[in-house]
């Protein structure tokens, strides 16, 4: 399947609509690897790519999110024993799980991250979490690692093969870290349509067998692959081992049922795209005051598909860092949730179903009867 001028990123924000309406925008052209069963975007281009500390993708402000979070850091910890240990975690983002598992099992952490930013937090009181605005790579090779922690960092590098085979030899044949990743599931796009999470920032799209194929091809032993976050992502814990290993992960797949899935998804895709273009001009037609919830990938992908009808003016998130700014490509403008009490919205469009109680229930607190309908 295709998009064409998709915005290079969806979490990259602007000051001012004019700028929004001018971001740059890319071709997503995907295409399916039957032996491994990877996804990529052939068309992307990643000498466009400059992460910068503009850079805002922080979940970590919904409650939903934080319970998923903090069982995955109770998880990791009790299953690896990680207590009083050294974590490093490669593309912390603002560095919010970093410290929430350092804080969890009395540990140490080095997070690393161009898009880093000192004090939004109170950092002092982080005493054993530092974080380097820099990516992650062999001169860092002397930091000492129990755990190697990499979430939603993987779909975003042009080589994935080079970027683990770099790790493993970072990592060298005398440590035995623990190394968990983390990426959007593409079962869940394919099978669940998850589309608007087809962005041009995801140069790749992981299955369990590609996963598993990548890392132990890169001289890793695959511990546990799973689905987390209700589907949505897919996580793999793996180790160092001396010589390339095979696992019953690898089987885990039926590739049969894959080739079915990505033959019929561009006619599905396209089937979602016109159901939700005719229910966007029906709303319009009914006079209907329409927002969306959420100026993540989702919700920016969501806006830029339907551009031109012009039927949305703001996006609400609870992020505050996002807040003030317009929507790449699009142009709509983020706004707190407060705003809602004088808009007065009709229709709330949610872009990830899992939010949809923390929302109703936000709504219910400011006095907003309108309707939620999960995108």
């Amino acid at each position: 399947m295709e998009v064409s001028q998709a915005p290079i990123y969806c979490n990259v924000l602007w000051e001012t609509r004019e700028a929004a309406l001018s971001a740059p925008c890319g071709d997503i052209a995907l295409g399916y690897c039957p032996k491994c069963s990877h996804i990529y975007n052939y068309a992307f281009d990643y000498s466009r790519m400059d992460y910068s500390q503009e850079y805002e993708n922080s979940l970590h402000f919904s409650e939903r999110f934080q319970r998923y979070a903090s069982g995955l850091a109770e998880r990791l910890i009790e299953r690896y024993d990680i207590r009083h240990k050294d974590i490093i975690e490669i593309g912390c983002g603002k560095g919010d799980f970093l410290r929430q598992i350092c804080r969890a099992g009395n540990n140490r952490g080095v997070g690393f991250d161009k898009s880093f930013v000192s004090g939004l937090t109170d950092d002092a009181s982080d005493t054993a979490v530092r974080f380097v605005v820099d990516f992650f790579g062999e001169r860092y090779a002397h930091e000492p690692a129990d755990l190697i922690v990499c979430r939603h960092v993987l779909e975003h590098i042009e080589n994935p093969r080079t970027f683990i085979a770099d790790l493993r030899r970072v990592i060298g044949d005398h440590r035995q870290p623990i190394v968990y990743f983390e990426v959007p599931n593409a079962l869940w796009t394919l099978r669940d349509l998850g589309i608007w999470d087809i962005i041009y920032e995801h140069c790749s799209y992981f299955t369990p067998a590609s996963l598993v194929y990548l890392f132990e091809a890169s001289g890793f032993e695959t511990l546990d692959v799973r689905e987390e976050f209700g589907g949505q992502f897919l996580a793999i814990e793996a180790r160092p081992v001396r010589s390339r290993s095979t696992s019953s992960a690898s089987t885990r797949l039926d590739f049969a049922r894959m080739m079915r899935d990505v033959t019929a998804f561009g006619d599905n895709y396209h089937a979602k795209v016109m159901h939700w273009r005719t229910r966007l001009a029906d709303l319009s037609q009914q006079g209907k005051r329409t927002v969306v919830w959420g100026a993540g990938s989702k919700g920016v992908t969501f806006l830029n598909v339907f551009r031109d009808q012009n039927s949305i003016d703001y996006v609400i998130d609870i992020n505050p860092r996002k807040q003030g700014k317009y929507v790449a490509g699009s142009g709509q403008k983020v706004v707190d949730p407060s705003f809602l009490r004088s808009y007065r919205p009709d229709v709330v469009l949610v872009m990830n179903v899992l939010y949809v109680e923390e929302i109703r229930q936000m709504l219910a607190a400011l006095g907003v009867s309108a309707s939620i309908e999960s995108v």
